[in-house]
């Protein structure tokens, strides 16, 4: 099963920039991938390398998800990417991003080369992948890619790049489509999480690029939530606290998940019975499997439970 880390917040940092590097594990956001593709130039992919490496050897990153999206696999640098982040970084690494991605071909390759390397360097850690599906090639095959490699910990959709793919009439990607009866990227958005759940994994939703726009930025990000959503790139640390904010539960929430999980389990352990009330709701094995999700959540980004299920049954009385 794919590790549940953390990934409400996904910050994404250039290469290129040892100043927000070394800044980037100070800030509250709960994934820091370091950039060697589209934020770096390409003459300047190989310093970026070398800065990345001293970024994870000389920073404290604590409990964050630490990534490095490499060039994809259809350009001349994805391989010494690979070799030399993983060989020189790869006990502080926690994922590879493969942008792109098109074929679950791709994955095979980071998988394999992900394993030579990690032997060879003797590391004691598996180092995970993450995927983009940023192409109508890519859309097409995603069944395929999300059952590529037990690697795999989630998929990322990349609206920028799909954009492109699928000859949309913008240059801004992310944002509404003047014109359009509706949301443009719902099937999309809903394809990548179907094919995410089914191979048992966490699924992310790309930029917002207008930075100071928080408010639009925020619309994005619940909606992302509302169709089930772990969690949403930043581009900028501004966006940070607005997807910690909507990609945690509420304590509320959270207590009532972690509670239904603990009358279910009596319910089935104890009284041997299938469904049970839980003050005024019938909850059976369904009610369990959501409330695992929401659980899961609030565990990931820290969150103690406040109300135990005693407490719920008082308040029943």
């Amino acid at each position: 099963m794919p590790a549940i880390r953390a990934r409400r917040s996904c910050l994404s940092v250039p290469g290129s920039s040892p100043k927000m590097l070394a800044k980037s594990p100070s800030l509250p956001a709960d994934e820091v991938f370091m950039d060697l593709e589209d934020s770096v130039a390409p003459l300047a992919k190989e310093e970026a390398r070398d800065n990345i490496v001293e970024a994870l050897v000389r920073n404290e990153w604590g409990d964050k998800t630490v990534v490095v999206r490499i060039n994809s696999i259809d350009t001349q640098w994805a391989a010494d990417d690979l070799k030399t982040v993983v060989e020189q970084g790869g006990r502080y690494l926690d994922c590879i991003m493969i942008p792109k991605v098109q074929h679950a071909h791709e994955v095979h390759f980071v998988d394999h080369m992900l394993r030579m390397i990690e032997a060879n360097s003797g590391l004691d850690r598996r180092i995970g992948i993450e995927a983009q599906i940023e192409t109508a090639t890519g859309l097409r095959n995603v069944y395929e890619i999300a059952h590529a490699s037990d690697r795999l910990e989630t998929l990322i959709f990349g609206p920028a790049d799909m954009s492109a793919s699928l000859g949309l009439p913008t240059v801004t990607a992310g944002l509404p489509m003047p014109g359009y009866p509706g949301d443009h990227w719902h099937w999309v958005l809903e394809t990548i999480l179907v094919a995410a759940r089914d191979a048992g994994l966490q699924v992310i939703d790309g930029p917002y690029l207008l930075i100071k726009d928080l408010d639009g930025f925020r619309d994005m990000a619940m909606r992302a939530r509302a169709l089930g959503y772990d969690g949403k790139w930043a581009l900028h640390p501004g966006q940070i606290d607005v997807l910690n904010e909507v990609f945690t539960p509420t304590q509320e929430e959270y207590d009532k998940a972690e509670a239904l999980l603990d009358a279910y389990r009596e319910a089935t352990e104890v009284d041997r019975r299938g469904a049970v009330m839980f003050g005024n709701e019938m909850i059976d094995e369904a009610s369990r499997k959501m409330a695992v999700q929401f659980a899961q959540r609030g565990r990931a980004a820290g969150l103690k439970p406040e109300k135990t299920l005693e407490d719920f049954k008082k308040e029943w009385q």
